[in-house]
């Protein structure tokens, strides 16, 4: 592999600086962001999220600038009005940064990754909005494709030289350089060097790319050999999973979509990284290939309707839900187009889906709209089912007449709420200002709490969504379940409790309760040696003296479900707002007989979700031995 020169370097650099000035500020931005970031990184900060903010707008100004550099380059724009569109380009991205805040709404992260998504399209296609070249547009993205994996290669190197260095240095001198120091190394390799050299190898004549016939001869056989062979493999076993449930007559598993997801992906990637050589002598499977593809994706989207639709009818919408509904939609339409017209404009592609995503954003139609209105409702509904809910403003519910399901699953969408969107967006359900109770929490956290800020902007939620749930008369529930989910059926939770603490201990020589940072100890009594081990899904293992015993959890539970009629007698009160079973030490162990031992197996108290003709999913588990 042959590097660069440090002139070349220094030549490249100057002329980059050159042509994307605003490009390279806000790299230069977004380093020094990522490096105050790294430094201050355990300090509590009154401002803590606008570091990660600036990285953020860093990234979006980098990619926005670049897109009006590409188009004001292609449409040949005077200097003036270039430098204007500039700025204004630029100034647009900064402004971002009073918009998304992802401190206060977990939501923004969505938010700036599609934002960013779209700008990377904007960036595929901003220098080829005329009619036309689309071998220059392939021919351009397969460039800054290269490009960009180069520069990844180049920064990886050259961080792991310069590491290595500092920790030989380190070694050898007793230096005392720590990870801090190569965090921030990599943050000015990535921010500075490798876009720097990323933009040193975009096009500059984008003209003169319609004329540029060369083609990759690997990239034939990697599309024809890895990436066609791999989305048939996906499409016949959608087919064919499709078969099976129209004979059987049953909803398709959520996990459809992404398999459906894959092979539209796989499929489009494939058709793009050929279509130079589509109308070339020897090729025309490609055609063939194009249209069965398109075809046989009209009816696995059918099937990814009937998916999401399924979920949406019953748990509402969520973000997830509603890209997969809009990226079904988009396909919808691109395998419509392929399959009706005969010209075909590739750049439509990136087009459509950068309107699509920009279109998710913001606004009422975006998917957070949709999406905080479907779950405002659930808690709309749940007010009006306890009668609290009075000139649409909710009042504190009355817990002791709220079943644990519903009390659970109302506060598990406050927490969603909250969490996504922040307690301001419940505002019209409130008589009280939120925004100045979400002000005086956080004048309160940073008064009693010292947590590092990663963690003390999640506190500050907490802490806004305890208010809530107190304000709201909902203390006493905890979001057990969680009610927006996608699995296929919502599951009741338990905590089960041994009722009493003395422990029938009478037949056995000895007690014993692992502790889950110990895996062994030695006990004087006859020198027994003993060794717990808990494996996937709580299952314990128990070795005495090279005698092992197996014990299964779900036994115990199915054992207790088998009879609905028992397990009811254990069953708290409406008063009982914990929830838990508190259920004789009998009916929550397990015995097992061996050579030398006897083994009683002993839960002495568990959470566990319950779905139907399923293993319980275990929340936590202890355990005692006798």
């Amino acid at each position: 592999m042959k590097f660069p020169s440090l002139k070349t370097l220094a030549e490249s650099f100057i002329s980059t600086l050159k042509r994307y000035p605003f490009e390279l500020l806000f790299a230069l931005i977004g380093t020094i962001a990522g490096t105050i970031e790294v430094e201050l990184r355990h300090f509590n900060r009154v401002h803590e999220g606008w570091l990660m903010r600036g990285i953020m707008i860093a990234n979006l100004g980098l990619l926005l600038s670049l897109s009006a550099t590409l188009y004001t380059q292609s449409r040949e724009i005077a200097k003036r009005n270039t430098f204007l569109i500039k700025l204004g380009a630029a100034l647009f991205a900064s402004l971002l940064i009073f918009i998304i805040d992802p401190t206060a709404r977990e939501a923004d992260y969505i938010r700036f990754f599609l934002i960013c998504l779209a700008f990377h399209l904007l960036v595929a296609f901003a220098g080829f909005t005329a009619k036309g070249q689309l071998n220059g547009f392939w021919q351009f993205n397969k460039t800054l494709f290269l490009r960009f994996l180069t520069s990844v290669l180049y920064g990886v190197v050259l961080f792991l030289g310069i590491a290595a260095a500092i920790g030989a240095t380190n070694f050898l001198f007793n230096f005392n350089f720590e990870w801090d120091t190569y965090a921030i190394l990599w943050v000015w390799i990535v921010g500075m060097f490798t876009t720097t050299f990323f933009l040193a190898g975009v096009p500059v004549d984008l003209r003169s790319l319609d004329d540029d016939l060369s083609y990759p001869k690997g990239l034939k056989i990697f599309t024809q050999y890895v990436l066609i062979p791999l989305s048939s493999i996906y499409v016949l076993i959608l087919l064919a999973y499709e078969v099976k449930i129209l004979i059987k007559w049953s909803l398709p598993k959520g996990l459809v979509s992404n398999l459906i997801l894959s092979y539209a992906v796989f499929g489009i990637l494939s058709l793009l990284l050929v279509y130079p050589i589509k109308d070339r002598d020897g090729n025309k499977w490609i055609k063939t290939y194009a249209r069965s593809f398109y075809f046989l994706l009209i009816p696995l989207l059918i099937l990814l309707f009937v998916a999401v639709g399924a979920r949406v009818f019953m748990y509402g919408i969520t973000e997830w839900r509603y890209f997969l509904i809009a990226l079904a939609c988009w396909l919808l339409f691109i395998s419509v187009y392929f399959l009706a017209f005969k010209k075909q404009n590739i750049k439509l592609i990136p087009i459509s889906l950068c309107i699509l995503t920009l279109l998710s954003v913001y606004g009422p139609q975006s998917a957070f709209s949709v999406s905080m209105y479907s779950q405002r409702r659930i808690l709309v509904h749940f007010f009006e089912k306890n009668n609290a809910l009075k000139e649409g403003k909710f009042l504190s519910v009355d817990s002791t007449k709220v079943s644990i399901k519903d009390g659970n699953h109302a506060v598990a969408a406050l927490q969603y709420f909250i969490s996504k969107y922040d307690l301001s967006a419940l505002q019209p359900y409130f008589y009280k200002n939120l925004r100045t109770v979400s002000d005086s929490l956080e004048k309160l956290k940073h008064k009693n709490f010292t947590a590092s800020d990663w963690y003390s902007k999640y506190e500050l939620r907490e802490v806004k969504y305890e208010w809530a749930k107190t304000q709201l008369g909902l203390g006493h529930f905890e979001p057990y379940n969680f009610p927006n989910n996608d699995i296929e059926k919502i599951s009741d939770d338990y905590e089960f409790n041994v009722a009493s603490s003395i422990k029938d201990i009478s037949g056995y020589n000895l007690n014993f309760s692992p502790d889950y940072t110990v895996d062994s100890l030695d006990d004087s009594l006859n020198s027994i040696r003993f060794s717990h081990r808990t494996l996937v899904n709580k299952v314990s293992v128990l070795t005495i003296n090279n005698e092992v015993f197996r014990f299964d959890p779900a036994d115990v539970i199915k054992g207790l479900f088998a009879d609905p009629k028992k397990l009811n007698t254990f069953k708290p009160s409406a008063k009982d707002y914990a929830g838990i079973y508190k259920i004789p030490a009998e009916f929550l162990s397990l015995t097992s007989h061996g050579k030398n031992f006897d083994v009683k197996f002993q839960i002495e108290n568990t959470r566990f979700s319950k779905i139907k003709d399923k293993k319980p999913q275990f929340m936590f588990i202890t355990i005692s031995y006798f």
